[in-house]
């Protein structure tokens, strides 16, 4: 299969799961309450990583539960998910947890100096790994193997885009970088355009998934020494692995390292409908699960995986149902209890 042909592939299978959702299910015929908006806006990723995916997999949940009309945006990623929903373009958006660290201090050379305060925390999503993938006749075997290399790394304002740069400088790796979607890495590491394709998304990564069908490749991660100076540069990086099996060439749990992801909204979001959207999200883990596999670390447990970010009020509403006592400095000041 071409990677061009990945685009085609998605939306089919998108479809299909919007179909399925509006055929099955006791709230097939739900009506959303008239005092929301008549049509809301996801902002996901670029065609190939997993935000594009999983994205409708919770929108089209929600819409079939709550009656609502979310569409999806495609964007670069968590830095322009993360502006788009501080100024309203859009309602919705996913962001990495260190992405939107960045955007809160306002100290990443991206922000040019903002800091993004009108975005709060909605629902824990899933962990993301940094892992990497080549074809199996090329000679990279490791991270240290890139340097002098060429890597495609995804779009630029994502968070692959963001911190894979930062990683290589704090391993002194020289390596040519390449941006553009997930899917053109695909295609650029087939033809021999790129040596390596790192990448940082929910596993399975879609478009790896694409690669070793068509192709003999190689995985390859961090070493221990690797992951401990990345995590002295960068704290808020935590230890995370990619399970044997998880792509067929996988034959080893892979050590590496991540970031959690949560879903966001703008703070003028209403708390009523917030909470509907994560009422419903948490507590259909099965059928989010069907979507995609990343889904089953969308539970309520994980919520404490966000440290900093104000959750919305209506997050919070869900979690003191269930029993949670959220910390003082995850309130935002619009919560009125």
């Amino acid at each position: 299969m071409k990677f061009s042909q990945v685009t085609k592939f998605a939306l089919a299978a998108i479809t299909g799961l919007t179909i399925a959702a509006g055929a099955t299910g006791a709230f097939a015929q739900a009506k959303p309450n008239p005092n929301w908006p008549k049509n809301l806006t996801l902002g996901t990723a670029s065609v190939g990583g997993l935000y594009f995916v999983y994205g409708q997999v919770w929108a089209s949940l929600v819409n079939e539960k709550l009656g609502t009309n979310i569409s999806t945006q495609q964007t670069q990623g968590p830095n322009q998910n993360i502006i788009l929903t501080e100024s309203k373009q859009v309602d919705f958006g996913m962001t990495t947890m260190g992405i939107a660290l960045q955007a809160w201090e306002g100290k990443a050379a991206w922000t040019q100096g903002k800091q993004y305060r009108n975005i709060r925390a909605m629902f824990p999503m899933y962990d993301t790994p940094f892992h990497f993938v080549t074809l199996e006749k090329n000679p990279v075997k490791s991270v240290s193997d890139l340097n002098g290399k060429k890597s495609g790394i995804g779009p630029r304002a994502g968070t692959c885009g963001t911190y894979f740069p930062l990683m290589f400088k704090a391993l002194g790796i020289n390596t040519t970088i390449q941006n553009g979607q997930a899917s053109d890495m695909g295609t650029g590491l087939q033809d021999g355009l790129i040596d390596a394709f790192p990448f940082c998304a929910g596993v399975p990564i879609p478009v790896y998934s694409e690669l070793e069908t068509t192709n003999k490749v190689r995985f390859f991660t961090f070493s221990a020494d690797e992951i401990k100076k990345l995590k002295a540069a960068m704290p808020e990086l935590s230890d995370s692995v990619i399970p044997k099996g998880t792509y067929k060439s996988l034959t080893e749990d892979h050590k590496t390292v991540g970031l959690y992801n949560f879903a966001i909204a703008n703070k003028d979001v209403a708390e009523d409908l917030v909470y509907a959207v994560v009422k419903a999200v948490l507590e259909n883990n099965p059928q989010m699960i069907k979507g995609h596999a990343a889904s089953k670390e969308t539970l309520l447990a994980n919520w404490n995986r966000n440290g900093f970010l104000p959750f919305h009020p209506g997050a919070i509403r869900y979690f003191k149902e269930k029993g949670i006592n959220v910390p003082k400095h995850l309130i935002p000041p619009e919560y009125k209890g």
